[in-house]
């Protein structure tokens, strides 16, 4: 596993063996706290899991760290730079998936990748190899001059993905990343993920699929109503859940203090059905 003990940061100044530093990020929409004191660091060369409830401010810490939002109260540095001030620089460095697909549905996934690359100034005959490697290892070669408004789902998450990858960003931000994906990419893109964080790469991986952060992140974070409620590997979630040796379903659930009403429904569940069918009153 790579920790901050075995990892080498020769190139780098101290500051820099960090790739994300949040420091007591506050962010408030109307009389609604979204991310309440929320500290972090995400280090070089590591998968971080950002997980939490839906409402958690999951999203909204996304967009705090790509400089879509700005902080009211607290700091947050990307490659030890501001994403507001120093947004075109950390835009270079930085390769995006949101959980919805924002890609333009009036162009082929020819004019997307070309406009990707005129927009973060690629070179065509140097970033060509990578594209028709990506778009074979995604089975994505028949699409590719096909409009994006026809495609499915999967493929279109398909394009999403590979957009993100071809300036061979330093830092990943994949939010939902194998929503619509077939078996085979997303073992595709989970080794991709890998490869990025054995050449020293940074992930920050938000996901509903609480088995593909136990199978991918180092270490994950676990935010409830703005705030950071545990931060730690999944060895040591579990101790603080008090569930040492459960999986990381049962341990999110404990700290998101949810597992008593999952077990009450289920229980109500039981109660309601006989046989396999529900029992009518």
């Amino acid at each position: 596993m790579v920790t901050d003990d075995n990892i080498s940061y020769s190139d780098y100044s101290i500051d820099e063996k960090y790739t994300v530093k949040a420091t007591n990020l506050v962010k408030r929409f109307g009389n609604l706290i979204a991310v309440n004191n929320l500290t972090f660091k995400v280090r070089k060369g590591e998968i971080f899991g950002l997980l939490g409830p839906n409402g958690a401010g999951k999203t909204t810490t996304v967009k705090m760290i790509l400089g879509l939002l700005e902080p009211d109260e607290g700091e947050i540095k990307v490659f030890d730079l501001h994403p507001e001030k120093d947004e075109i620089e950390v835009k270079k460095r930085v390769g995006y998936v949101s959980e919805e697909p924002l890609i333009y549905r009036s162009m082929t996934a020819r004019q997307l990748f070309n406009f990707v690359g005129s927009l973060r100034n690629l070179d065509p005959e140097e970033t060509s190899q990578k594209l028709y490697s990506l778009l074979e290892s995604f089975e994505a070669l028949p699409y590719y001059d096909k409009l994006i408004a026809t495609l499915s789902r999967g493929n279109k998450q398909k394009m999403q993905v590979i957009a993100s990858l071809i300036h061979d960003p330093d830092l990943l931000i994949m939010d939902e990343p194998l929503t619509g994906l077939d078996a085979k990419s997303a073992k595709v893109l989970k080794e991709i993920l890998e490869m990025h964080k054995e050449k020293g790469g940074s992930v920050i991986l938000s996901t509903h699929i609480l088995e593909i952060a136990e199978e991918l992140c180092d270490r994950i974070a676990i935010i409830d109503h703005g705030r950071l409620i545990a931060l730690g590997t999944v060895e040591e979630l579990s101790h603080l859940a008090n569930k040492v040796g459960a999986d990381l379903e049962d341990i999110f659930l404990r700290l998101t203090n949810q597992d008593e009403s999952v077990d009450k429904i289920v229980e109500k569940l039981r109660k309601s059905m006989k046989n396999g069918k529900i029992v009518k009153k």
